[in-house]
């Protein structure tokens, strides 16, 4: 489990395989060291992945078929920097939401409006089946990171951030059309699922 709160950045500097499975290096802060095992979860952009190497600093995970299918890890490119959080350790402070690092989908960047202190990103979902569970001050995980929804409009909403997630995470960097990764709060998924089965099964009552 995660809980959206980025603890760092960490550059690729090594990718190996094919369009099927890949194995991705990276170089990792010192303070996300310790402690560090095989087999431990971290998050990458939010997607749940496992240690299977460490030298060092230079830590590996495999990325599979579905997982290149369904998230942006497919468009990462040596030099490219990724967010990283550790996961939850029982008694952590959960500043964010809870997460279960299972990307559903990607979202594409359709608008950036940016004043002296905040940003705004507008973000458009292909997939109207999700958008049901996109709810204004509803939790929503992007890239990893915790986020409040604010608007929402049709196959679209937005998020405003603060300069301090511009600056301790990659969401900084992004530009129009990039794709970010999209992990739904379960709590919101579970409700809505419960009150759609409901007024169905009203409905044919």
């Amino acid at each position: 489990m995660f809980n959206g709160i980025v603890q760092g950045t960490a550059p690729v500097v090594a990718i190996n395989g094919s369009t099927d499975f890949r194995t991705h290096t990276l170089r990792f802060p010192s303070a996300l060291l310790p402690g560090l095992t095989l087999g431990a979860s971290v998050a990458h952009n939010g997607c749940c992945l496992s240690v299977t190497a460490i030298d060092q600093d230079l830590i590996s995970f495999d990325v599979i078929k579905e997982t290149l299918l369904i998230t942006n890890l497919r468009e990462i490119n040596l030099g490219d920097e990724v967010n990283l959080e550790r996961a939850v350790k029982l008694g952590d402070e959960i500043g964010g939401h809870l997460m279960s690092g299972h990307i559903i989908c990607t979202a594409e960047i359709a608008k950036i409006c940016s004043t002296e202190n905040n940003r705004q990103l507008w973000l458009r979902i292909a997939d109207k089946k999700i958008m049901k569970y996109i709810l204004q001050k509803g939790f929503i995980a992007i890239d990893g990171i915790s986020l409040t929804i604010g608007e929402v409009e049709n196959n679209r909403f937005c998020v405003n951030l603060i300069p301090d997630t511009l600056a301790r995470t990659t969401i900084g960097k992004k530009r129009l059309a990039d794709r970010v990764n999209i992990e739904i709060d379960a709590q919101t998924q579970a409700t809505v699922d419960t009150v759609e089965r409901v007024l169905n099964k009203t409905v044919l009552v």
